[in-house]
């Protein structure tokens, strides 16, 4: 039986229509929705499980976006020739998604959820990063799984002063600012992007402007859902509760807590084994032949400690380590620290330290790329590392997770945008930031410390940037609420939004939101980004007193390099046949060598370890490619002996003819015993023959002239 699919579409201001279709594919799914704009395509599909596992008190949600090698006509690389884990662009896809509808899923509700995103047909002029919340939303306002949305995502750049929704990839490549926001029609849910040094008031704009597109779409979807039949959603039940059981907690254990939240301990540690002991001699004080659930006690403290430390910040004004809302905890840095790296940095505020390191590499330690979409290298990397240890946890080493990818990706984007230019700085650069104590934003002291091992590598950064978590903690009730500066764990787990927005002295350069709770107004939204320009400058006046600007020098330990421009018709004489004479360049100097051919030219990298490698590297390559001149005198080397003559290299790879009436002066009879291969001879070049380019040399004229009669009485 042919299909009958629902079809919505949204129209886009420049033209363009998004497409949603359900009930044509995945029909055995919960729900499913395939969006499309231009070419590209994306199925999205989610299946709840109809029951909970039993007393489990938060969603099990995973969101997946893969792009299928088939959606652009490619075959991927590697043995397997299929799709495997997801790739870091998958998982930060993702994240996107995950951030955006996680909030919106009702408390209560704990079942399996997957949602399963899939790029099917791609358009290089469309990218599907922007519509796959759209997709996944859509997929779940045509099920009967309970969500408060729905949501969708939307990019927004701001090229020449304006803001473009959903823009091309080569208006993104020139554009100033570059966001994903995610919000429901009432509000701003995500957002994450880059920018080159914005303001505050510009980046506020441009979630306005994207709030305005994705209500457009958020109504296309209650639209969609109305008319797939989906209004009236599962009922569920997957709490056990126990009313008496939580009033008697309240009561007995709120001001406990409270009091605890006020002692404005500085030290986590601490501060959770005060909080651990309010419920532990609770716990104590029952009789062994107790009732009472203790899941269910747990659960119930949790929600007091919740409530008693956000009621006093809100009542007191004061933060749980005793800080004020605005105020930073104290900083220390260190530049330098590891003697063998090719820079390093210690940065550390409150407890939350970072160990950074950056390592120059050539072209050669490039990332090699190899996406549905993209296929390319990457010259910057940042990699972000979270041991068990640094939070005092015992955690297997089983490489970098969602999160810890999401972290290194904000953390890159924040220091890209002051990197110098490829001619600047030719190198492959390498960061890893080493979390080694963690209690809150530990990725903003990833860009810190990243900051000043860059600098301390010599990398000519433009500026400094810092970086800084904001929080949000408030009261629909009462209409309270505070913004948080610097935030701590103990916050960011209670709190209602985490704003992280790092930039240099100018502006932004990159920003991260998830919020928590529905209702973020955008007064409170300017106030944050506000507090957090105080904040940066802040710690920005830190990093500037450990190192001011990058080293004029790179390390001892650092790799030179030179790059060289010579003429197109050289690369082979430099490359030699079958690459003889770049691999004994190679191979005599100790010298790495890169050449690419760009436009009309060749561009030669020249890496080595050392200046004296460097230099021997560099004036073989510059002798091979200078052009011979009549007149001027060579430093030769006799590489061959004919009866009529010797062939002499006076340049690398050329050799000239030094023919035996120009040895010397005196009349030579014969080649025996005059000069011996491998001598090292000055020579003059005195032609370059206009037909066929070879090259005359000759010695005696270097040698002074006898006198007539001598010469005669030689003859």
């Amino acid at each position: 039986m042919t299909p009958n699919p629902i079809i919505k579409k949204i129209q886009l201001a420049d033209g363009r229509t998004i497409t949603i279709e359900t009930g044509k594919l995945a029909k055995q799914a919960d729900g499913s929705a395939v969006v499309r704009l231009g070419n590209t395509m994306l199925l999205a599909t989610v299946v709840s499980a109809q029951t909970a596992k039993e007393d489990l008190d938060f969603l099990p949600l995973s969101v997946d976006y893969q792009e299928k090698f088939a959606s652009s006509g490619r075959i991927p690389g590697g043995f397997l020739k299929r799709e495997g884990r997801l790739s870091d662009h998958e998982i930060l896809i993702s994240r996107l998604v995950d951030r955006a509808m996680r909030p919106l899923f009702p408390d209560d509700y704990h079942a399996d959820t997957q949602i399963n995103i899939q790029l099917i047909s791609a358009d290089a002029e469309v990218l599907p990063d922007a519509l796959a919340a759209l997709a996944a939303s859509a997929a779940v306002a045509v099920s009967d799984i309970p969500f408060n949305g729905p949501i969708s995502e939307v990019r927004v750049i701001k090229l020449n002063n304006e803001f473009i929704v959903q823009p091309t990839p080569a208006q993104i490549a020139k554009a100033d600012l570059d966001i994903m926001v995610g919000a429901s029609i009432d509000n701003i849910l995500m957002v994450e992007g880059e920018m080159n040094e914005v303001s505050e008031q510009e980046l506020l704009e441009a979630l306005k402007v994207a709030h305005e597109a994705i209500k457009i779409q958020c109504q296309a979807l209650i639209e969609l859902g109305i008319e797939a039949g989906k209004t009236t959603k599962r009922t569920y039940n997957h709490e056990r509760n126990d009313e008496a059981l939580k009033e008697k907690l309240n009561s007995l254990l709120y001001d406990q807590v409270y009091q605890v939240a006020a002692q404005k301990n500085a030290n986590k540690n601490e501060r959770a084994k005060n909080f651990k002991a309010v419920k532990d001699n609770y716990l104590a004080s029952l009789p062994e032949d107790h009732t009472e659930d203790l899941y269910l006690i747990n659960k119930y403290y949790h929600k007091i400690e919740k409530e008693a430390v956000r009621n006093m910040v809100l009542n007191e004004r004061i933060r749980l380590d005793g800080r004020k809302l605005e105020e930073i905890r104290p900083i220390w840095c260190e530049i330098d620290y590891l003697p063998s790296s090719h820079g390093s940095a210690i940065f550390t505020r409150g407890e939350t330290q970072s160990l950074t390191t950056v390592t120059l590499g050539t072209k050669l330690d490039e990332q090699l790329i190899d996406s549905a979409m993209f296929s390319g290298t990457n010259k910057f990397m940042l990699h972000y590392n979270f041991p068990g240890f640094s939070t005092g946890e015992v955690k297997p080493n089983r490489g970098p997770g969602r999160r810890e990818v999401g972290h290194g990706n904000l953390a890159m984007r924040a220091l890209k945008k002051v990197l110098p230019s490829v001619e600047e700085n030719p190198y492959t650069v390498r960061v890893v930031s080493d979390i080694l104590e963690s209690n809150g934003s530990s990725s903003m002291a990833t860009v810190c410390a990243g900051t000043l091992a860059l600098m301390d590598a010599g990398v000519k950064i433009t500026a400094p940037v810092s970086g800084i978590a904001m929080g949000l903690i408030s009261d629909a009730t009462t209409g309270k609420w505070a913004v948080l500066s610097d935030i701590l764990g103990d916050e960011d787990h209670l709190g209602d939004m985490d704003f992280k927005v790092t930039g240099s002295s100018k502006g932004i350069t990159a920003c991260q939101m998830d919020m928590k709770v529905e209702g973020l107004s955008y007064d409170i939204l300017s106030q944050a980004l506000e507090q957090s320009k105080a904040g940066r400058m802040h710690i920005l006046s830190k990093l500037v007193e450990t190192i001011s600007s990058p080293r004029k020098e790179l390390k001892s330990s650092a790799p030179r390099i030179v790059t060289l421009k010579i003429p197109k018709d050289m690369i082979g004489a430099v490359i030699g046949p079958g690459g003889k004479v770049i691999q004994e360049i190679q191979k005599v100097s100790g010298a790495t060598i890169i050449i690419e051919e760009i436009e009309d030219a060749g561009k030669v990298n020249v890496f080595a370890n050392n200046k004296e490698s460097l230099d021997k590297a560099v004036n073989w390559i510059k002798g091979i490619v200078a052009m011979p001149e009549v007149d001027e005198v060579y430093e030769g080397k006799v590489k061959s002996i004919m009866p009529f003559g010797a062939f002499v290299e006076f340049m690398p790879g050329k050799d000239g003819l030094l023919h035996i009436s120009e040895i010397k002066w005196e009349r030579v009879e014969n080649m025996e015993g005059v000069l011996e291969v491998g001598e090292e001879i000055k020579v003059k070049l005195i032609e370059i023959d206009k037909k066929t380019g070879k090259y005359r040399l000759s010695r005696k004229v270097l040698l002074p002239k006898p006198e007539k009669n001598e010469v005669s009485n030689n003859a």
